[in-house]
């Protein structure tokens, strides 16, 4: 579960909902992964001073999920890249994002999920 939290973005590009569609779209086949649903995004107005609002959006995919939520005014953006599968192009995802949203910093978390996950049915 790669976890990307991106800091001074372009905030013409958070505020685009076709590139957000557009990276949905676009980084599971990337990844070679299969498109479920989706992609999804919709605009959140703001709720109060800590949330301004922005785009979320979402792809299921067959091994997961893939989120993306956008918050222009704040220059941010918060992103979920969620898979099943043994390998992730972390460096890959992280470049992906980093140029897209034109991230001057991004602080990365990674929890490497199911690692007791049993290896045939019980």
């Amino acid at each position: 579960h790669l976890m990307i939290d991106g800091y001074q973005g372009n905030q013409n590009k958070l505020n685009d909902k076709k590139l957000v569609e557009k990276m949905l779209g676009s980084l599971p086949k990337k990844l070679k992964m299969q498109i479920v649903m989706g992609p999804v995004v919709r605009f959140i107005k703001g709720n109060d001073k800590k949330d301004p609002g922005g785009y979320s959006g979402f792809v299921v995919i067959a091994e997961s999920h893939i989120s993306i939520h956008t918050f222009p005014a704040r220059k941010f953006v918060s992103a979920d890249v969620y898979t099943c599968t043994d390998q992730l192009n972390k460096n890959f995802i992280l470049k992906y994002f980093k140029k897209a949203f034109d991230l001057k910093e991004m602080e990365i978390n990674f929890v490497k999920r199911g690692t007791k996950y049993p290896i045939a049915d019980l």
